[in-house]
Formats: structure tokens, C-alpha cells, sequence
């Protein structure tokens, strides 16, 4: 009987080892699909009646709203089991903003938009104001 034991424990332990490397190569497939199918978290015909100036500001959105969720994802790693957490929680809304740029990218070139020029800023900034005339102020009511 002691012959049989050893035995089963080196089966039992190759199995672990065989169903533990079988489930980490599935996963690790998952990690990829976001670059690939960005269907699967964005509307495909989202931005089809866009015009330029929407998905300019569209564009900029995103791009917003991937930095704050890449800081977000950085702050949630730098605590215990944040990389885990990182992972659960925000992977999938930073793959969904990214389905949404790549989709908001092609619009933009089947529309063959082009950025828009910022106002210079000498128009956009108030004319400073001028000081008051010395001398008496006209009474208030009268209109000349």
C-alpha cells in the first residue's frame, strides 16, 4: 500500500500542475482582446453622423478620459493587491475608452476632418481696462 500512495501524489500533483498552466494559458488570452475587438465595448456606428467639430470635442473627451483612467489605474496599484484590483476595476472601462478612440479615430479620416485653429491669443484675452477720466461725474439719471 505505501507503494501506491507516492504514486498517486505524483499524479495528483502533475493533474495541479497540467490544470494550473491550462487555466493560466486561457487567461492569458483574454489580455489581448481588448486591442483587437473593439467592437466588443464600443458602438460601431456611434460616430457615423458626427460631424468634424462633435468629434473633435468627442476625440478630446476621450482622451481625457483615458489619462484620468490610467492615473486611476497607477493610483490603485500602489496599494496592497492593487495591481489586482487595477485590473477588476478599471481594465475594462480603459478598454472601452480606447474601442471608443479607435472607432472616433476612423470617423475622423472617413470624414477627412482636420483640427481645428485655436483663437490667437491676443483676440481671446479681454482688453484691459481703461482708467476713468478725472474730473466731476455726471448725476445719475441724466443721459446727454
Amino acid at each position: 500500500m505505501s507503494v501506491r500512495f507516492p504514486r498517486r501524489l505524483k499524479l495528483s500533483r502533475a493533474a495541479a500542475v497540467i490544470a494550473l498552466l491550462a487555466s493560466a494559458a486561457g487567461v492569458s488570452g483574454c489580455a489581448q482582446i481588448g486591442d483587437t475587438v473593439p467592437s466588443a465595448f464600443a458602438d460601431p456606428a456611434k460616430y457615423e453622423l458626427y460631424d468634424c467639430k462633435q468629434l473633435e470635442n468627442e476625440r478630446s473627451n476621450l482622451k481625457t478620459r483615458a489619462a484620468d483612467q490610467e492615473k486611476l489605474m497607477a493610483k490603485a496599484e500602489t496599494g496592497v493587491g492593487g495591481t489586482v484590483v487595477s485590473e477588476m476595476v478599471y481594465r475594462n472601462e480603459l478598454i472601452s475608452i480606447h474601442s471608443q478612440q479607435k472607432l472616433a479615430d476612423e470617423a475622423w479620416r472617413k470624414g477627412r476632418c482636420h483640427e481645428s485653429t485655436p483663437d490667437t491669443p491676443a483676440a481671446a484675452a479681454p482688453a484691459a481696462p481703461t482708467p476713468a477720466a478725472k474730473g466731476p461725474r455726471a448725476p445719475r439719471g441724466l443721459v446727454h
